[in-house]
């Protein structure tokens, strides 16, 4: 059974997203600068861009490390919402399971995206999609709380943009957990240090 790694981006005030993040502005007001290292530099809802292209050496690296090895994916409705579906295929490696209640609206199985309620369901629902291969867990930050919460996250990639966003949602708003990290790896670039960490069990 392969690994079940976390990843998101934040503020350095810890914000997943700036305020008002909807469908056409996923990443709320100002939260187009989180996601700067992915786009290879600024970019906006509205401009023509393409995740990943022109990404920084130190950011590809990061990625690289982060993604080796997945094979499915879990993601919250609102992202995939906010999202726009990605235009109705999923750009990711394997299957992206949509945490959501809201499952009667099921997409087509080619696209690549299957909707299931509850995280229990979901994530065994990435695992057969995965088979030993890993398994990601993405946005927003309730899913990767929710993945927390169940204890099987291996790994957390936390890549912290240089921005302060003053509101939004926070990444571990109501966490009471207590949990200790081993550090794995740093990546310093122009629009992140990204950070990974083992979860000690």
């Amino acid at each position: 059974m392969g690994k079940v790694v976390a990843a998101i981006t934040v503020s350095l005030d810890g914000y997943v997203t700036g305020p008002d993040d909807r469908p056409g502005q996923g990443l709320g007001i100002g939260g187009e600068r989180l996601h700067y290292w992915v786009m290879g530099g600024p970019w906006t809802y509205d401009s023509e861009h393409e995740p990943g292209a022109g990404m920084s050496e130190a950011d590809e690296a990061y990625y690289s490390q982060l993604t080796e090895g997945l094979g499915a994916g879990i993601c919250g409705r609102g992202m995939y919402d906010a999202a726009g579906a990605w235009g109705g295929e999923n750009p990711f490696e394997g299957t992206l399971v949509v945490l959501t209640h809201r499952t009667e609206d099921q997409p087509d199985p080619a696209t690549g995206f299957l909707m299931v309620d509850g995280f229990d369901a979901a994530l065994a629902a990435a695992r057969e999609a995965a088979g030993d291969a890993g398994i990601a867990v993405g946005g927003g930050a309730d899913t990767i709380r929710q993945a927390l919460a169940a204890g099987v996250v291996d790994e957390i990639g936390i890549s912290t943009a240089p921005v302060v966003l003053g509101g939004g949602k926070r990444l571990f708003e109501g966490v009471e957990q207590d949990l200790d990290l081993d550090i794995l790896s740093v990546h310093p670039s122009a629009y992140a240090v990204h950070v990974r960490y083992a979860v000690r069990r």
